[in-house]
């Protein structure tokens, strides 16, 4: 696996995958199964090439979790990822151009700086039947020391890059 792609695996179940805005590789990459509902890939083509036109025929699909992908436009984001029993597993810092497939278990979101995130996600949207919230870890739980809370990055930081 490249340095620029972290993935979280609890106990065998992969929970998520963090592609980082520094990753480059020639052609086409898929870091998801075939088998998985939500699949994350990479591209990079050179000037001219062709991606000849093409429609996606109807397969039926059963979709059990929602998955969903966040790229992260500006700012930084602090994700919490959690196992399926909302255990507090650990903690991750995204930056602009960052990209992570959140695939199982829970996950929860700081804002270290003011952030724009674009979400893609399966739909459709089931509403409260979609989530369960519970509640979050707390900053003096965090498993990293490099990890801050949004208030100990604006008072500790300044700027820092973590």
């Amino acid at each position: 696996m490249p340095p620029s792609l972290e993935s979280i695996v609890h106990q065998g179940l992969n929970l998520a995958l963090i592609l980082r805005h520094h990753h480059r590789q020639d052609g086409i990459t898929f870091f998801t199964g075939d088998d998985s509902t939500q699949q994350l890939g990479y591209m990079h083509r050179p000037q001219g090439y062709v991606i000849a036109p093409h429609v996606h025929l109807p397969v039926p699909r059963q979709v059990q979790f929602t998955q969903e992908v966040l790229f992260i436009k500006s700012g930084r984001v602090r994700v919490d990822f959690y196992s399926p029993e909302q255990q507090y597993l650990r903690s991750a810092v995204l930056e602009a151009g960052d990209v992570v497939l959140l695939a199982q278990g829970g996950h929860g979101f700081e804002m270290l700086e003011a952030a724009e995130i674009i979400e893609v996600k399966q739909g459709p949207y089931a509403g409260d039947r979609d989530k369960l919230r519970f509640s979050p870890v707390s900053a003096a739980e965090l498993r990293s020391a490099d990890i801050p809370s949004a208030a100990a990055a604006a008072a500790t930081t300044q700027g820092a890059d973590l």
